[in-house]
Order: structure tokens, then C-alpha cells, then sequence
């Protein structure tokens, strides 16, 4: 990801081809050094501080796309804080570091999703808040890589669901909160496989863990940095696995078993990552 275009070069005395159109300040070499204004041979346009021949300081960089970047360089590289608009409506503020969003900031995605947290190499990367324009939905908590991982909340419009994720997927113990004040105990289990012979050589498909419930209890503590404890009797609950009444929920809240669709934000296509290679083509 860069939108150096063809300014980057050697700018010592603009003899070169190639190297587009510059009005501002120069120092004692000749080199852009203050604030000034350079159309490159490309369409892309910049305006702000330059610092010996190269991009430093605050300036806007807008691209023939219709993107635009406002906010710091260093040596020709996004790197502190700035804004960067999409030609498709989508937006990142935050932290930037050689030219890749790094550190903590805010994505709006195309959809009306937005992802606000920590970032690390362009990715979701860190403890962050996923919320689902269409359902409402939020999902809280950890990321690895882009993708939901680790010990994480994911909040409904009436009730939420604690536990751990494991490549976009809840798996192992958790609960279900309900408003109406009760919880249902479980944990996500991967079913197994059935192998055929005819088909050793294919690749397997992927498997949706199941919801396995194991007690309803009355509100208690819990915390998903740790192992699920066993829940406590409590006055009321149900241990009998047989006697469990089918509870089951969905994003929104609807009538059938959780998925990962319910889960993971790559799969409505609010993602966005990449799309900053994308408007660098041609460059």
C-alpha cells in the first residue's frame, strides 16, 4: 500500500523526466523543503510540507480516483495520524505507520459497518468493537490478524453471548444473558467429520461448531479471560440435560441456532482490506 506515485525520485534539481509539476519552497539545494503544491504525472495531486525532496509533515494527497488522504507523512509515508477516504464511501481515521494502519483508529465500512480499536499491518488487530449496521449487533473483544479471536462479548438487542473465538467462530464454553434475566449455560463443540473413501483426497468443508447446552441458571458472574467455571446450584436451575427447554437465538435475536455468519463481519462484505492496494493501481 503506497500512493507514492511518480513523485517518488530524485527531485535534487528536477531535471529528470517524469517527476510532475511543483509551485512552493525549496532550500539551499533545490530541493522541495516547506510547503508547496505538485501535480504528478499520474493525476494525483499533494498539497503540504515536504522536508528535503520527500512528503513530511501535514498534507492532503488526493488521488484521479476520487480517494483522498489527509493528515501525517514521513519520508513520503502515511505515518501518525490521518484520514483516509475511499471512492467507495468507506473511511479510516485513526493511527498510521509506514504507510499501514497501525496503532488504534475507526473504520466505516461500506455497508455502515464500523470497526473502532486497535490495528497492526492493515488489520483488525488487538481488543476492538465490530458493530453490525443492519442487526445492531456488536461484537467486543479480541482480534488476530483480522479476524475475530480470543475472549470476546457479542451483544444482541436482547440478550449477548460470552465466550471464545477461534478463527471467526465461537468455540468452547460460554453462555447465553437473557434480559429477562436468566442464563443459559453450554459450550460450542466442532462436530466430527464423517470420511469417505471416495473423497480422502478432497479438502474438507468447513464445519459450524453447535450450541450444546448443559444448564439454565439465574444470573451469575463470569468472565471470559477464564476457563468456564461449573455454574453454581442455583434455586431453580435445571441440571438435568434432558429438561433443558430449546432456547435458541440468533443475531437478531430471531429463532434459529447461532452460526458464524452471525459472528464473523467478513462475510457481509463490509471488509474493506485491500482496498487501499486498489486505489494505488496504475500509479
Amino acid at each position: 500500500m503506497s500512493d507514492l506515485g511518480s513523485e517518488e525520485g530524485d527531485e535534487s534539481g528536477e531535471a529528470g523526466a517524469d517527476i510532475g509539476e511543483y509551485e512552493g519552497d525549496r532550500n539551499s539545494e533545490g530541493e522541495r523543503h516547506g510547503f508547496g503544491k505538485a501535480r504528478l504525472p499520474n493525476g494525483d495531486t499533494y498539497e503540504g510540507e515536504y522536508k528535503h525532496g520527500l512528503r513530511s509533515g501535514r498534507g492532503t494527497y488526493r488521488f484521479k480516483n476520487g480517494a483522498l488522504y489527509t493528515g501525517d507523512y514521513l519520508e513520503n509515508k502515511k505515518h501518525g495520524k490521518g484520514v483516509f477516504f475511499y471512492p467507495d464511501g468507506s473511511k479510516y481515521a485513526g493511527d498510521w505507520m509506514h504507510d499501514q494502519r497501525q496503532g488504534y483508529g475507526e473504520y466505516l465500512y461500506a455497508n455502515g459497518d464500523t470497526y473502532t480499536g486497535e490495528w497492526a499491518d492493515n488489520k483488525r488487530h488487538g481488543q476492538g468493537t465490530y458493530v453490525y449496521k443492519d442487526t445492531g449487533s456488536k461484537y467486543v473483544g479480541a482480534w488476530v490478524n483480522g479476524i475475530q479471536e480470543g475472549p470476546a462479548e457479542l451483544i444482541h438487542l436482547n440478550h449477548r453471548f460470552k465466550g471464545r473465538f477461534l478463527n471467526g467462530k465461537p468455540l468452547g464454553p460460554g453462555k447465553f444473558i437473557f434480559d429477562m434475566g436468566c442464563e443459559q449455560h453450554g459450550e460450542y463443540i466442532e462436530p466430527e467429520q464423517e470420511k469417505e473413501e471416495e473423497e480422502e483426497d478432497e479438502p474438507p468443508l468447513p464445519v459450524e461448531p453447535k450450541w450444546k447446552a448443559s444448564e439454565i441458571t439465574k444470573l451469575t458472574p463470569w468472565s471470559p479471560h477464564e476457563e468456564e467455571p461449573a455454574p453454581r446450584e442455583a434455586e431453580g436451575a435445571v441440571t438435568e440435560e434432558e429438561k433443558i427447554p430449546s432456547v435458541t437465538v440468533t443475531a437478531e435475536g430471531g429463532g434459529h441456532e447461532p452460526s458464524s455468519e452471525d459472528f464473523n463481519p467478513a462475510s457481509n462484505g463490509g471488509e474493506g482490506e485491500g482496498r487501499e492496494e486498489e486505489v494505488n493501481q496504475g500509479q
